[in-house]
C-alpha cells in the first residue's frame, strides 16, 4: 500500500514538472491609464526616481526602505536601488532610455528572488489627456514556470500596475 501511494505521488509529481516544462519561457504584464496631463508633466513622475515614492505602489511596503540614487539625477542613466523586509525586497532600476513618449527600464529583483525585466512606459497624447501604458517584460527559467502553474502573474504584477497607474494619475492630475 505505501508503495502504491509512492509510486502514484512520484507520477503526479513528475506530471507536475511536465506540464511546468511546457509554460511560456517569456512573461509580459500591460496595464493602461488616461491621465488628464500632458506627457512632459507625467514624464517628470516616471524618470526622475526621486518622484517614484509619490506613486509607485510598492514605496509603501517598507516604511524603513532604503533608497540609493546614482547616475544622473533623471532621463538615460539614472540609478535607482532599493533594500527593504521580505514584502520590499532588495532590487535596482536603470533608466536605459529616455525620450518624450518612451521610457525602458532595465529592472533586477536580487531579493526575495532573482530576476531581470524590461519595463517600458509608453505615453501618447489624445486631446487633453496622455495615454500611459506601463509594461513588464521578463524570462521564465523552470522555477517562474513552475511558479505560473499556481500563480498568475499578470492577474498578481497587474493589480499592482493598476494601483500604480491610479496613483500616478492623482499626482500628475493634482
Amino acid at each position: 500500500m505505501a508503495a502504491t501511494i509512492a509510486i502514484v505521488v512520484l507520477v503526479l509529481l513528475a506530471a507536475l514538472l511536465g506540464f511546468a516544462a511546457t509554460r511560456p519561457d517569456t512573461f509580459r504584464v500591460q496595464r493602461s491609464a488616461s491621465i488628464k496631463a500632458p506627457p512632459q508633466r507625467i514624464l517628470a513622475f516616471i524618470d526622475d526616481f526621486h518622484n517614484w515614492t509619490a506613486w509607485s505602489p510598492w514605496e509603501k511596503l517598507d516604511p524603513a526602505l532604503k533608497r540609493t540614487y546614482s547616475g544622473a539625477a533623471s532621463g538615460k542613466g539614472a540609478v535607482y536601488e532599493w533594500e527593504g523586509n521580505r514584502k520590499a525586497g532588495q532590487g535596482r532600476m536603470e533608466i536605459m532610455e529616455a525620450t518624450p513618449a518612451r521610457t525602458v527600464i532595465q529592472l533586477d529583483f536580487l531579493k526575495p528572488f532573482e530576476a531581470h525585466n524590461t519595463v517600458d512606459f509608453v505615453l501618447e497624447p489624445r486631446g487633453d489627456a496622455t495615454d500611459v501604458t506601463w509594461t513588464m517584460n521578463g524570462k521564465n527559467n523552470f522555477m517562474g514556470k513552475l511558479m505560473s502553474v499556481f500563480i498568475n502573474m499578470d492577474r498578481l504584477v497587474g493589480r499592482d500596475f493598476e494601483a500604480g497607474l491610479a496613483n500616478l494619475k492623482a499626482a500628475a492630475e493634482g
